[in-house]
């Protein structure tokens, strides 16, 4: 596993990936690419990629948007897929050897302090990478100086819990047997941290973005079987997190679960509401 230095800005989030969170992810990364893949889409399609260019990924995880962004940009183009967990990259690395993509390449660094080469890109991409940073507005800040004049961001991020039926729906099950997570600090990393529409729009600006676009999306995601879907929620998101706390509490939970999601389940699996915001900007 992979430690982070204690004056890292980004350090809770360096000892979490490289942990258990990062084994997890790897371990169901098929069936989370099936599920995020089409909300990803969303951001590449609007970002207006063409063949050639130069792209930063952030927060690859283990690779799946790197190798569909090397497709867009074509033989003369370059992606490079950089993310925190050394562990997730392992497998984006063996990914993309088996693809055989020489215009992909992957380094483990903190986003917000990695050291790019200035100018270096024409696109900074992320599916759900970006909302994790201590100090989002230096993040921004640091990606923006990779970027050539007039170069793009584009990433997809997540809306309020409450608006997203893939969360709110086991959330609300679990919690009837399990104590429920203390609420996060205002603004405090994580997967909802980007939910508020204006607070995305502040970052991006005091980060020196300018064209801001800020598009509200819904879309079904899923597949899985009920008995995948179930499995993968024991072990991830909020409530993976909090059953860790009380492993005893597996088996009610589950049932919860199962009872909770099956009128989402049906021939293509179980499909529930995703709510995201699809963010464009400019470096000027």
């Amino acid at each position: 596993m992979t430690s982070a230095a204690p004056s890292d800005p980004n350090a809770a989030q360096i000892e979490h990936w490289n942990g258990p969170a990062g084994e997890i992810w790897v371990k169901f990364q098929a069936r989370l690419d099936d599920q995020l893949a089409p909300l990803g889409r969303l951001a590449m399609d609007r970002a207006a990629i063409r063949e050639g260019e130069a792209i930063l990924d952030i927060g690859c995880g283990t690779g799946q948007t790197t190798l569909e962004l090397v497709g867009r940009v074509g033989r003369e183009g370059r992606v490079l897929g950089i993310d925190i967990s050394g562990t997730m990259l392992g497998l984006a690395r063996r990914r993309s050897a088996a693809a055989a993509s020489p215009q992909a390449s992957f380094e483990q660094g903190d986003a917000q302090t990695h050291c790019f080469a200035s100018s270096s890109f024409d696109l900074a991409f992320s599916r759900f990478g970006v909302m994790f940073f201590s100090d989002p507005i230096a993040a921004f800040g640091n990606l923006r100086s990779a970027l050539r004049k007039g170069g793009r961001l584009a990433f997809t991020c997540w809306r309020q819990p409450r608006d997203n039926p893939w969360v709110a729906v086991p959330m609300a099950a679990a919690f009837e047997h399990i104590p429920r997570p203390p609420a996060p600090e205002p603004d405090a990393p994580g997967e909802f941290a980007f939910a508020d529409h204006d607070r995305v729009h502040s970052i991006l600006s005091e980060a020196g973005f300018d064209n801001i676009h800020i598009e509200p999306v819904d879309e079904m995601v899923g597949r899985g079987s009920l008995d995948e879907t179930v499995e993968t929620t024991l072990q991830m998101g909020p409530v993976g997190v909090a059953l860790r706390e009380v492993p005893e509490k597996r088996e009610v939970v589950g049932a919860a679960l199962r009872r909770a999601l099956a009128p989402f389940a049906g021939p293509d699996g179980v499909r529930m509401g995703a709510a995201v915001w699809i963010v464009r900007a400019e470096n000027p």
